[in-house]
């Protein structure tokens, strides 16, 4: 279990990178930086870990590329949404070991993603569109 959860966790981050490469211009944002990526670690507690993938995912909600349209709004936003429930996933796998849990965040992780991926590419469509 320990490998496959090492595996998921390793294309998780591979994943995020790739997330910080969105842009387009903010809403709501106050002019503060971003906080860093979110990176799961036992050298933090997990409370701090849990908060850390709040801050994240609300700067990343904040910070949605938004431009009036409902469908794109939406996507913009709960692509961040997605990945703050991957990210405590993450953090949960690295403090449990209860197998009923540790499925469930592995189960998170993946629907999540997959999700993402579906949303990114709905995302791309549209903003082709947009520029024909």
């Amino acid at each position: 279990m320990r490998t496959v959860a090492a595996c998921v966790l390793a294309l998780a981050a591979l994943h995020a990178g790739a997330q910080e490469h969105q842009h387009g211009h903010q809403h709501g944002g106050d002019g503060a930086a971003a906080p860093p990526a979110f990176v799961a670690s036992t050298a933090k507690s997990f409370d701090a870990l849990m908060d850390d993938a709040m801050a994240v995912m609300d700067a990343g909600m904040k910070q949605a590329p938004m431009n009036g349209v409902s469908e794109h709004d939406f996507v913009t936003m709960m692509i961040p949404h997605h990945q703050g429930a991957v990210d405590m996933a993450k953090a949960l796998l690295l403090y449990t070991q209860d197998p009923e849990l540790r499925n469930l965040a592995l189960g998170i992780i993946a629907e999540q993603q997959n999700e993402i991926k579906v949303m990114q590419a709905w995302l791309q469509r549209h903003t082709n569109k947009e520029k024909q």
